[in-house]
């Protein structure tokens, strides 16, 4: 009989993982969703499919996913319905037929309906990765475990709605450059594809000796115009394999997040964006009663980098080992020393949930000063490249015309 390794989580959100031996595919997944098993991945082990993976269809296809707005919007309201006493059941539904994102109102019907066959919402939400953050289903799964369901979901609200507004301010600060240098780029090469060849003709027509800058000018815009599908090419060429790369080899991804947190200015917006997500995660986990090492592996998962992510996990086997958490962060070496120095006291005084909101309020003041700094600083100096670029391009056309009697010849 084949053999079949399998990955599922159980009723109590702890992960099942195990090589079995069993008769087909089709049997061993009927008898495991019998035992109310949530599938994640069952990978036949025989020589013939070495490698082949059947994943069970719980997921929902995503368009245009699931935004942090969208599950902080989700969240208050289930909280508040709770709260106010409606059936869990009917709040679910009464939420997803009004939510205008339909990759979240489609799982949260499939939720009503695995919680009225008498599933935990949290293990019916863990059915739906794609849809439903790590945070969330541990939040209400510790809030079913201490009956304030409400009061958990609530949290997962707010803790979402911080998290939509850092990264809102992100995208923001990073807009407008990248609109910017992109129109700067298509006016560049239109002056040399349209522009350029105009005067060069006129110029070639009058005979004579063209100035160095504007012979220099002349040949990139011939090169550009004998070239243009090449360099299209190679620029669609290098943005696909960027991105391939980035998606699927780890050592990759992980130099362009080591090189984010190296160049100046970035480096510490990322370094602040990635220490108030650490902050918030943790200070929301914790205060729910999530447990430690849990709240480090999504806290990990959180800030986006995999320089930080990595340092978690090592704080986090040094914890497991009996150290305190502020002298586990110190080892890491990445950790700002006013982060290990306000665990330190949160430690000491048994108010580490307060200390790590302070830490996260701290560096959602600090990320939105670096916002706006950095936005002040690229401003004028973009406008001072392009009209620098655009300026030496002018100055390399018209500076025959001033010559003009060296050029024509009797």
């Amino acid at each position: 009989m084949p053999r079949f390794r399998y990955r599922a989580f159980a009723e109590d959100g702890s992960l099942v993982e195990q090589e079995v031996t069993y008769p087909s595919y089709d049997l061993l997944v009927s008898e495991l969703q019998q035992k109310g098993l949530a599938i994640v991945e069952v990978q036949q082990l025989d020589e013939k499919k070495e490698g082949e993976r059947r994943k069970l269809s719980f997921e929902i296809p995503l368009f245009g996913g699931v935004k942090d707005r969208d599950i902080s919007i989700f969240c208050r309201q289930l909280g508040n319905m709770i709260n106010a006493g409606v059936n869990i059941i009917d709040a679910i539904n009464i939420i997803a037929e009004q939510l205008p994102n339909k990759q979240l109102s489609t799982a949260g019907k499939e939720v009503a309906k695995m919680v009225s066959e008498g599933m935990s919402l949290s293990a019916a939400m863990r059915r739906f990765p794609k849809v439903f953050p790590e945070l969330v289903v541990s939040l209400a799964k510790v809030g079913e475990e201490t009956g304030n369901l409400d009061i958990a979901l609530i949290r997962a609200a707010d803790y979402y709605e911080k998290m939509a507004m850092i990264k809102s301010k992100i995208k923001s600060a990073s807009f407008y450059p990248i609109f910017v240098v992109v129109i700067a780029t298509i006016i560049v090469t239109g002056i040399l594809y349209y522009l350029v060849p105009t005067f060069a003709e006129l110029y070639a027509s009058l005979g004579g000796e063209l100035p160095l800058p504007t012979q220099m000018l002349v040949n990139a815009s011939n090169a550009l115009r004998n070239n243009l599908l090449l360099i299209i090419g190679v620029i669609v060429l290098f943005s696909t394999a960027f991105r391939l790369l980035y998606k699927n080899n780890y050592a990759f991804r992980k130099s362009v997040h080591a090189f984010s947190l190296k160049v100046p200015k970035m480096g510490e917006l990322v370094l602040k964006s990635s220490m108030a997500k650490f902050a918030r995660t943790m200070a929301t986990l914790f205060t729910s009663g999530v447990a430690l090492d849990r709240a480090f592996d999504i806290a990990g998962q959180v800030t986006g980098n995999l320089i930080i992510k990595e340092a978690l996990d090592r704080a986090k086997k040094s914890v497991t080992e009996g150290k305190p958490m502020y002298a586990s962060l110190e080892e890491t070496r990445i950790f700002p020393k006013l982060v290990i120095a306000m665990v330190r006291v949160g430690e000491d005084t048994g108010r580490l949930d307060e200390m790590l909101d302070t830490i996260a309020r701290f560096y959602e003041d600090e990320f939105d000063r670096a916002v706006e700094g950095m936005i002040k600083l690229i401003e004028p100096t973009l406008m001072v490249f392009i009209g620098g670029i655009v300026g030496l391009i002018l100055i390399a056309l018209y500076l025959p015309i001033f010559k003009m009697g060296e050029l024509i010849k009797g």
